[in-house]
């Protein structure tokens, strides 16, 4: 499908890719990860066709379509649903052809057309774009509204949908949950496992990853690597190739320090000179390993005011929204100090609305907002970095919140968040955007909050510095409340969640995969209710309705059937994974006298997470072809 045959890029003095030879087949879904500049991005412009190879060549089968993500979606006055189908440019050139062939009377050219855009299922399109706007969160009033009534996030969300209509054998997508909250992005994560093509995905969040791919191509200095599995695979995997290669590094460190001490030793005395010449060459010849190194450049703390007041703050009956709308009604919590607070619902039910409200950005329309005596809100959102001074630096920006501060205090505290060096002294300007967020969350923990709000946190900032940031968050004194589409990050650093559903906050008695059943089955009933409002109300229509209902059940059996199979097989699968992880979580496991168990559970544990992935796909499929037909079938009856 795709073949990097000794592949190198350069840019500029800095070597992206060397000699990279490896193939990527048919129907793989393969994460690419590495740190920042690593390389990820140039890949896919190679892949594209954007960027030639300075040696070697990617290789891609022939006839295969390629869709990708636009960076960026510009404010124009398309509407969603016809930007959404625009991807589709061999069905736009259809229809225009069909409309100009009966402008001009063409009927035999016409008959030709209609079957042209039928075969390319162009009469069911614009409700399939209708069906991933939704997934992504528009509401249906959203689907016909311009473009420019939207904000970058939700137009980058509109984007994605285009690129998931396109069709294609070949996907790249570049960091797409970045615009996206927790329902989206779980809906996009079923998608994704349903898209029959091959997927390359840019990603920084661990459990989008462990969901959707199985294969990690990974970037390091310069070389590509691909693993099979998913991510935590990967990390075991690599964790291991590392571990070999610092044992190997001690290894031949320790044999070349015998070599030298002969070569010293011995040089001078005729006898052992030719001995030690050969010696001398020996280490010539003796190839470099490296030491293994460990990865993440960041290392902080996330400091607390000295002072505590309990509770921190209050919301007393509060009713919250804006002038010409309430969002949220009765609204009674507190929050403690050191507690771990994740706020949980479905996009628009008013999280941001009580975001804003706690940092006192919004009053309540009703009630009372109560500080603690000593609060001290620590606040970091995505539009903070919009707000930076791009002609200023990072030292710049710490030293204006603390003048009296030393230059050196700064330098080390800008340190543990990776701005080293020169980069201290850099143009805020010339900032990548992870590079922007570590900054605005920087200048978030320099004021020493004791309550610290972060929303989507984690959106731009790689692997490394999101695992930083939950082990600042362990050790942080204060307390959090978290909006985050991260669930790694929420199953780090919260302790309870809130649910906002529905113009209420109720403490939500669960975890993650707990809430995503219950947005399944919330689902299910708003999809049941709408039938219900189909269905006859008449007393006289009871017999016809249940001959109906029967009629139903009988059409839709072997659905239901297959649906079942797919169950059973997949709890069956799901139970062998989890013995299998609970023996590779075994430290034992790790020792070298078990190195051939542990490559032979790895590679079982993959074959597995590949039929549990393939049968949940079989379910999902199932499951919504049946309610595909009950909704054909009740629309018909």
């Amino acid at each position: 499908m795709i073949a990097f045959r000794q592949l190198a890029l350069q840019r500029g003095t800095r070597r992206l890719i060397e000699g990279a030879d490896l193939m990527l087949h048919e129907g793989h879904k393969v994460g690419i990860v590495g740190a920042n500049g690593a390389g990820k991005s140039s890949l896919f412009a190679l892949i594209r066709g954007e960027l030639g190879a300075d040696a070697g060549s990617v290789e891609i089968a022939g006839g295969k379509r390629i869709a990708h993500m636009a960076q960026e979606v510009s404010a124009i006055e398309r509407a969603l649903v016809e930007f959404v189908l625009d991807g589709d440019v061999a069905l736009r050139q259809a229809e225009q052809a069909l409309a100009a062939a009966q402008a001009a009377g063409e009927h035999d050219r016409e008959a030709a057309l209609h079957g042209q855009i039928e075969a390319l299922d162009g009469y069911t399109a614009r409700a399939r774009a209708e069906q991933l706007l939704a997934g992504l969160g528009f509401s249906q009033s959203d689907l016909y509204r311009p473009l420019a009534d939207f904000s970058g996030g939700w137009r980058m969300r509109v984007g994605l949908a285009r690129t998931l209509f396109t069709p294609s054998e070949i996907l790249l997508l570049d960091e797409p949950t970045n615009h996206l909250d927790l329902d989206a992005l779980l809906w996009l994560e079923q998608w994704l496992t349903r898209y029959p093509g091959t997927l390359m995905l840019i990603s920084h969040d661990r459990d989008f990853l462990d969901a959707v791919c199985d294969h990690i191509l990974h970037i390091d200095q310069a070389r590509l690597t691909l693993y099979r599995g998913n991510y935590s695979a990967f990390e075991r995997a690599r964790a291991e190739r590392q571990a070999q290669q610092q044992a190997e590094f001690e290894k031949q460190q320790a044999r070349r320090a015998e070599i030298e001490r002969f070569v010293e030793r011995f040089r001078a005395k005729a006898t052992k000179a030719r001995q030690a010449q050969s010696r001398l060459k020996m280490l010539e010849r003796m190839e470099t390993i490296a030491a293994a190194r460990a990865d993440s450049p960041f290392r902080f703390e996330l400091p607390c005011a000295d002072k505590i007041s309990s509770p921190l703050l209050s919301l007393d009956r509060a009713d919250l929204g804006y002038p010409e709308s309430r969002i949220l009604e009765g609204v009674n919590v507190s929050i403690l100090p050191g507690e771990r607070i994740g706020l949980l619902g479905p996009n628009g039910a008013g999280k941001s609305t009580l975001i804003k409200t706690l940092i006192g950005e919004l009053s309540p329309q009703a009630g009372a907002r109560v500080p603690g005596e000593n609060l001290v809100v620590g606040y970091f959102a995505q539009h903070q970095l919009e707000h930076l001074d791009l002609g200023a630096t990072p030292f710049t920006h710490v030293q204006r919140l603390s003048p009296t501060a030393s230059d050196q205090s700064i330098r080390d505290f800008l340190g543990g968040f990776g701005f080293r060096g020169d980069d201290v002294f850099g143009d805020v300007s010339r900032f990548s955007g992870g590079e922007k967020a570590r900054l605005a969350l920087s200048l978030v923990a320099w004021e020493k909050p004791n309550l610290l709000l972060l929303d989507e946190p984690t959106n731009h900032l790689d692997l490394d510095m999101r695992e930083a940031l939950a082990e600042a968050l362990a050790a942080y004194e204060g307390a959090v409340v978290i909006v985050s589409h991260d669930r790694h990050l929420l199953r780090a650093s919260v302790d309870l969640f809130w649910r906002v559903v529905d113009g209420r906050v109720t403490p939500f008695d669960g975890d993650l995969d707990d809430y995503h059943q219950w947005l399944k089955v919330r689902e299910s009933e708003q999809r049941q209710a709408a039938r219900d409002e189909r269905r006859p109300s008449d007393s006289g229509d009871r017999k016809a309705a249940r001959r109906a209902a029967a009629e139903l059940r009988e059409q839709t059996k072997p659905l239901r059937k297959r649906r079942d199979a797919a169950e059973k097989a997949l709890e069956r699968a799901q139970g062998e994974l989890s013995a299998l992880e609970t023996q590779l979580a075994d430290p034992t496991l790790y020792d070298a006298a078990r190195k051939e168990e542990l490559t032979r559970l790895v590679r079982e544990q993959g074959e597995l997470q590949g039929r549990v992935e393939a049968l949940e796909a079989e379910w999902l499929a199932a499951e919504e072809a049946l309610e595909t037909l009950e909704a054909e079938l009740q629309t018909a009856s």
